[in-house]
């Protein structure tokens, strides 16, 4: 694995020497758990209200401590904090000096896509338990170093896949369980927007902004050394060096969930077609994306796509030999929908034949309601943050656990590079690497 010092860079020895005693304040069912953040944008003010909605459940908690290198954001989380908790969190720059406050316990990680998988491998080397926004890497040499330092650890993880924990989900995959949709043949996803997603011309932040008040070396974190340039510390995701844009965003959360859906990890191959065909402007990565998987053992096909010059029409579809789950919304909608197949036959050949008329749509439920849920719900889902909480007490394994992140991660890069060098990807399980042909082994 790759070392802490060889990935960071420039992270001092203090991590490390306050590792073990970190380790002496593993959460209990009782103890008030000090959390702190690194990374404080817009995705962590979004943490910052689930925290505030978890308190509801688990009040026993504070919110300690903020760490970001640019100064205005640390400045405008700690001013959130204050306003949310009723208490000025403390502030630092670099994540090894805030690491190194014996009483931290968990850290919640939304710096860019980038960043994640050496941030969070850092975190639990320091003995903190964790939550990680999605993607959780985008290659494959930082999905197993994160993978591989927590498995050595003894922390709780979650991935900042929050549909994971919402109850509509859920329900979707007792009835996939349960059987009654008979065999799955295939999932298909579709969610859309219609706007230039990720790139704002006039950004104030980007106007605010100044080299000194940041360090740009740490930002890039391993990737290829370029100029300073506002537009990419703020625009990451619409930059192939730092994302995939839909792939790393959009596509971790659909793919993520089909795993959920099927209980299985990782599809066997991935192809992926799509180009920026709505939004001209300085985006590296694809306005519009599709791409097909296969998962061999499930004998399922996965179909997902997301366009940003149209918002019409998003959809999940589960389908089943003797049904089918519908979901009219877009990503993590809680609205669903089943609906029985009547017969299954090919002239003389009957498979069954229920003799009923036209199938009537029923409403899945959680507990007998009878009005719809909204078809979307918002990204700050308390469920997520509650799960991670009593995990952290318990000490089990959370909804969104790092094979989950390893997972969804490994789709997402295969996705990318398909899509990037216009061939198929392969996963080949046994070496755990992505390959452009097929691997057969005896």
């Amino acid at each position: 694995m790759i070392s802490r010092r060889k990935v960071l860079g420039a992270a001092g020895s203090a991590v490390v020497a306050q590792s073990a005693r970190s380790y002496d304040r593993i959460v209990g069912a009782n103890d008030r758990i000090q959390v702190g953040q690194i990374g404080c944008g817009q995705r962590a003010a979004g943490h910052r209200r689930m925290l505030k909605l978890s308190a509801a459940t688990d009040p026993n908690f504070d919110f300690r401590s903020v760490c970001d290198i640019w100064s205005v954001n640390r400045e405008r989380a700690a001013d959130h904090a204050m306003e949310l908790f009723g208490v000025r969190p403390k502030t630092f720059k670099y994540s090894e000096e805030m690491l190194a406050d014996s009483a931290l316990d968990a850290v919640m990680i939304a710096t860019g896509d980038h960043q994640h998988a050496r941030i969070l491998a850092e975190v639990v080397q320091a003995g903190k338990d964790c939550y990680c926004e999605k993607p959780m890497a985008n290659t494959l040499e930082d999905a197993k170093l994160a993978r591989d330092a927590v498995r050595a650890s003894r922390q709780v993880v979650q991935m900042g896949s929050q549909w994971l924990s919402d109850p509509y989900q859920a329900r979707v995959r007792e009835i996939v369980r349960s059987g009654r949709l008979g065999k799955i043949v295939s999932i298909s996803q579709s969610w859309n927007f219609n706007g230039p997603r990720w790139h704002v011309p006039n950004d104030p932040n980007i106007k605010a902004i100044r080299e000194q008040d940041t360090d740009w070396k740490r930002w890039l974190l391993g990737r290829p050394f370029r100029p300073f340039d506002p537009r990419v510390y703020f625009e990451f995701r619409i930059f192939k060096d730092f994302s995939g844009g839909i792939t790393d965003q959009w596509y971790s959360h659909g793919s993520g969930l089909a795993h959920f859906y099927l209980d299985t990890l990782i599809p066997d191959d991935t192809v992926a077609n799509g180009g920026i065909f709505a939004w001209h402007d300085v985006r590296e990565n694809p306005d519009t994306f599709s791409c097909l998987s296969t998962f061999a053992e499930k004998g399922v096909l996965y179909s997902y796509s997301t366009t940003f010059g149209d918002s019409y029409g998003d959809h999940t579809i589960i389908r089943g030999t003797r049904g089918t789950l519908y979901s009219p919304g877009g990503e993590g909608s809680p609205q669903w929908w089943f609906i029985p197949e009547i017969q299954s036959a090919w002239r003389s050949n009957v498979v069954f034949d229920l003799k009923r008329g036209k199938p009537k749509p029923e409403l899945v439920t959680l507990g007998g309601e009878t009005t719809p849920p909204p078809i979307e719900q918002s990204d700050d889902l308390k469920h997520h943050t509650d799960d991670w909480f009593g995990s952290m007490r318990s000490r089990k394994t959370p909804n969104g656990g790092i094979e989950t992140g390893f997972a969804h991660s490994v789709a997402v890069i295969m996705a990318t590079r398909s899509y990037r060098e216009g061939k198929k990807m392969y996963w080949d399980r046994k070496a755990e690497q992505i390959t452009d042909r097929l691997v057969v082994r005896p």
